[in-house]
């Protein structure tokens, strides 16, 4: 048996910088990739989640009667989730959810750098439906589409560290979350620039299938 990462979108590369994050946070579990091949390129929005949500979830329900054991939903709006986890035969978590709770644990008040405008209704409603409000300054965007962090990841880091470098300035916080899945390729150098922790959703939610395993 195995943890899995299901990507909601489309893009096979997103899913493989995915698990590679997933592997590195927990080289001692099982960690492997699905891709949800009829899912829409890219999550930007609600309209996109909504469109991601029936093939996703057909996804968990395969995972779940092959004897899977856990499943991480591997979008930052947690696309899918509440339904997901009704209905799976096994554990599953969302990305934000993990990173989130994350912080909190640590007391932590954070900010969330994402990708695009469009995105921050859903990540503010999902912070709020986790009781999380009280430990978060802000949900900013960097302004970067999330097809550019594949195809033009240095372009895409630049505009993530200064969006990031703002919130830490900014926002009163202790940590950032980075508010993408396929940010996680760019997670050391983001660290590096920042003087203040930074929580890779990725890595987060593989953590936490230490306490299923």
């Amino acid at each position: 048996m195995s943890f899995v990462f299901v990507n909601p979108n489309s893009t096979e590369a997103m899913t493989a910088t995915i698990v590679a994050a997933a592997r590195a946070a927990v080289p001692e579990l099982p960690i492997t990739g699905c891709t949800s091949h009829a899912g829409p390129p890219a999550i930007q929005g609600g309209a996109d989640g909504a469109a991601a949500t029936p093939p996703l979830l057909a996804v968990v329900d395969a995972l779940g009667a092959e004897g899977a054991q856990g499943v991480a939903i591997a979008c930052f709006d947690d696309t899918g989730l509440e339904e997901a986890a009704r209905r799976a035969r096994c554990p599953v978590i969302g990305i934000g959810q993990a990173a989130f709770h994350h912080a909190a644990l640590r007391s932590w008040r954070f900010s969330v750098v994402t990708t695009l405008p469009v995105s921050l209704p859903v990540i503010e409603g999902n912070i709020a439906r986790y009781g999380l409000a009280g430990h978060c300054a802000k949900v900013r965007a960097s302004g970067v589409p999330v097809l550019s962090l594949e195809s033009d990841p240095d372009a895409a880091l630049t505009r993530i560290v200064e969006e990031a470098q703002r919130a830490e300035a900014e926002d009163g916080v202790d940590c950032v979350i980075l508010g993408c899945a396929g940010m996680s390729a760019l997670t050391q150098r983001a660290r590096a620039a920042l003087g203040c922790p930074v929580i890779d959703p990725v890595e987060a939610a593989a953590r936490c299938f230490r306490f299923i395993a």
